[in-house]
């Protein structure tokens, strides 16, 4: 009897346990940056992907508001009490401690009663609108690990939107909306993280959930991290490896999860009613007794301690990496690209270390044509230095200009590039496409480009031919030299011979000024007489048959 009430009672305290931590308190190992491990060759250091534990990161941000007078008290003022809204003779006073509310009390322990605030001053001013930025900075990248959550000490905001930012604050976009009337306020349909999917997840929504003007039992406002987590881990996130695995592969869900600054926008207090009662404005301010963010550093996987120093927070870096987030190697470290660790495979992940800058043959992967490579800071990426045997390149994989590829030789042959040896005369440059032809000149032929095309000739290079005896016939008894010219009789000038020398000279109607002794050399018809004679001969013989 005993030992089935003892059994009832365990598995009552199983059941109760279970409900009451719906989520495991650590949903993530990864705490250790490196082991040694013995191996036939002796103790190695076996790394693995490492991160610092969530924490609460309240203790370690900045909080500013805008305006930076909105906090209650300068000068003094009464409001309302927040159970009764009608009883308007509480008083908030800067320069009396007991009675002051600055912003500090949003992140102090909250066990004591009455419990300690930050509030803002009294809708004074209506109907300008009140509102108020609250800023929580932490000059450093994080990732959030568990529910952002709000709790204010006077009724929840009737609109209000959380921002955050990824680059310390010069530029934001939203997280969530929050409003009593979604429609109305943002123009969106009301939506709970429920209403989510896988495919979702990222949707950025407007709730109604979290705001309903005057209620002494709900102060609480909620961003859900882990029930987005859950989509992918299950209702209690025990299947970490489906949540890791998108987290490695999909970047625009861990961004989505890490923040350097975020920022509350309280647009418009909790007004409880349809209309503002304006006979009674000092019952409408924002007041937060409290403001939990859990997160851990962003030190992708290259770190398991982060430490806060000078008001500052840096982690501590492993695997040969560097920079506040470790996102770089080291100097002298930057053999190969850096890369952030990875959560898989489950549980060490991989550690994705920075090599020595100056490598083996083998690790530094440029084909045996160098044995040292170096990592370029600006381009993220590494290239092999000092290519020898005629090849460049990244991995020393191309040919140097004036040489091209040898097509039966493999990529680590001494003999993978052939020099390209273009004809200076006949080329345009020096250098050859990947089957060895030459970009060759006007008239050039050849795969080096020494080669005529029809209607050149070689004379330094090919030049065009200005006669040929076949169709480029020089006349007046001139000859064709080397293509290149006609040698003219003595009387004659010109491309062809073609021309009188006395034409150039103005000299050919000149002489005794008789019509005999100019016509020789002033009449037309005479000096076409040699080419029509033969004809004129043929013509008679064909008349005396």
């Amino acid at each position: 009897m005993y030992l089935s009430r003892f059994l009832s009672i365990h598995a009552l305290w199983v059941t109760v346990s279970s409900v009451m931590q719906p989520y495991p308190l650590v949903w993530g190992h990864y705490d250790v940056c490196k082991t040694q491990i013995y191996t036939e060759e002796g103790k190695v250091w076996d790394y693995m992907a490492c991160q610092p534990e969530s924490t609460d990161m309240t203790k370690y941000l900045k909080v500013k508001l805008d305006p930076p007078d909105i906090t209650c008290g300068d000068p003094p003022e009464t409001f309302c009490a927040m159970g009764n809204p009608y009883m308007c003779n509480n008083e908030c006073d800067a320069s009396t401690p007991e009675l002051a509310h600055p912003p500090e009390l949003m992140f102090d322990f909250e066990g004591r009663h009455p419990s300690t605030f930050w509030q803002s001053a009294t809708w004074k001013e209506y109907p300008k609108p009140l509102q108020v930025n609250i800023t929580l900075s932490w000059s450093k990248t994080i990732e959030l690990t568990d529910n952002i959550v709000i709790t204010f000490e006077s009724g929840r905001p009737d609109q209000m939107i959380l921002e955050k930012s990824l680059d310390y604050g010069r530029t934001w976009q939203p997280y969530q909306y929050y409003a009593t009337d979604c429609l109305d306020a943002f123009h969106m349909d009301p939506k709970s993280v429920k209403d989510l999917s896988q495919h979702t997840v990222l949707e950025i929504i407007c709730t109604e959930e979290y705001s309903t003007g005057y209620t002494t039992n709900s102060k609480i406002i909620h961003f859900e991290i882990k029930d987005r987590f859950a989509f992918f881990a299950g209702p209690r996130l025990r299947n970490m490896a489906s949540l890791y695995g998108q987290l490695d592969t999909t970047k625009k869900l861990r961004d989505f999860f890490t923040v350097t600054d975020l920022r509350i926008r309280l647009l418009r207090p909790a007004v409880g009613e349809i209309f503002v009662d304006e006979l009674h404005l000092a019952r409408y301010f924002y007041a937060i007794s409290d403001i939990k963010v859990r997160g851990r550093c962003k030190c992708n996987l290259h770190a398991t301690v982060c430490v806060y120093d000078n008001s500052k927070l840096t982690c501590e870096c492993e695997h040969n990496t560097t920079g506040p987030d470790c996102g770089k190697c080291k100097k002298n470290y930057q053999g190969r690209p850096w890369s952030p660790g990875s959560y898989l495979p489950i549980p060490k992940g991989t550690a994705n270390t920075c090599i020595p800058s100056i490598s083996s043959i083998g690790n530094c992967e440029c084909f045996g044509h160098s044995n040292r490579c170096s990592y370029i800071d600006l381009l993220n990426t590494v290239i092999c230095v000092s290519c020898k045997h005629n090849t460049r390149g990244q991995h020393c994989e191309l040919c140097r200009l004036g040489y091209f590829r040898n097509a039966s030789a493999q990529l680590d042959d001494e003999n993978v590039c052939i020099e390209c040896y273009c004809n200076p005369l006949g080329s345009i440059h020096d250098r050859c496409n990947g089957s060895g032809f030459c970009e060759c000149k006007t008239g050039t032929t050849g795969p080096k480009c020494d080669e005529c095309l029809p209607g050149n000739s070689w004379h330094y290079g090919c030049q065009p031919n200005v006669c040929d005896n076949e169709l480029l016939h020089c006349q007046n008894g001139g000859t064709c030299h080397n293509n290149l010219r006609c040698l003219c009789p003595a009387a004659y000038t010109g491309i062809f011979c073609e021309k009188l020398r006395c034409e150039e000279a103005g000299s050919c109607g000149s002489g005794s000024g008789s019509g005999q002794g100019a016509a020789p050399h002033g009449c037309p018809a005479l000096l076409l007489l040699p080419l029509l004679l033969p004809a004129l001969l043929g013509t008679a013989g064909a008349l005396r048959f």
